[in-house]
């Protein structure tokens, strides 16, 4: 169902919310899940006709220190990563995380990038190319000084991103690296279906790591119990 793909991206979003005060660090990346699709291509470097199976391209936005998948688009199999940034950062944003670091690969190096992670408040830390220069001036030529200038800081919060290979790692692992639906909304939900499915396992797993207590519902002063809006969770004391 068409309809059901906008509420289970809201879920993965506010199956997230609970880590908001102990992530922020946010890494965006993308990886295919394959189907049972197959597709044909030219391949250009080899010049010949090459056949395999297609598969749903997800992008992702996680927490560096939990791997909870706070923000994600699914787009088509040949969509570029670094336009699609500004939207997992807003969502994320905007969901009341307080985003202060987004370490990138060259992938998502572009001027716009950078504005829109400094516009959320947060610092860039995003590889440049190597035939890149600083010529673009403003907020590209202070991060591409930075870059160049500072390469050991810069390094230390980079590889923070690696992260977010991890997170991919994880949801394969457990929830397998394909999709059995055949329809494209299908197999969109179900990829999203396994990425909330990865968020509550996080969950779980800080509750017990990190030694914070959920607050499923608090009574009311009436003593009534409310359902939340969201699952908070608070550290002990």
């Amino acid at each position: 169902m068409e309809e059901l793909t906008p509420i289970l991206r809201d879920l993965i979003v506010q199956s997230a919310l609970p880590l908001r005060v102990v992530e922020t660090a946010f890494a965006p990346d993308s990886s295919g899940f394959s189907t049972s699709r197959f597709v044909r291509w030219f391949d250009e470097k080899y010049g010949v006709e090459r056949s395999g199976h297609d598969w749903v391209k997800a992008h992702i936005m996680t927490g560096v220190q939990t791997n909870i998948v706070t923000a994600i688009e699914i787009k088509g199999r040949d969509a570029n990563d670094s336009p699609i940034l500004p939207d997992l950062l807003n969502t994320t944003t905007a969901s009341g995380f307080n985003v202060q670091e987004v370490p990138a690969d060259k992938g998502y190096s572009s001027v716009e990038n950078i504005e829109a992670i400094h516009a959320a408040g947060a610092t860039p830390y995003i590889a440049f190319k190597s035939n890149t220069t600083g010529s673009a001036g403003g907020l590209w030529e202070k991060a591409f000084h930075y870059y160049s200038l500072h390469r050991d800081e810069f390094l230390a919060r980079y590889h923070k991103r690696s992260n977010v290979e991890s997170t991919f790692s994880m949801i394969k692992a457990k929830f397998r690296d394909h999709v059995r639906s055949r329809s494209d909304h299908a197999m969109t939900n179900e990829v999203l279906c396994k990425v909330l499915c990865h968020n509550i396992c996080c969950l779980i797993m800080s509750q017990c790591e990190l030694g914070i207590e959920p607050t499923f519902w608090p009574e009311d002063e009436d003593g009534q119990d409310d359902e939340p809006a969201i699952l908070p969770m608070a550290r002990p004391g």
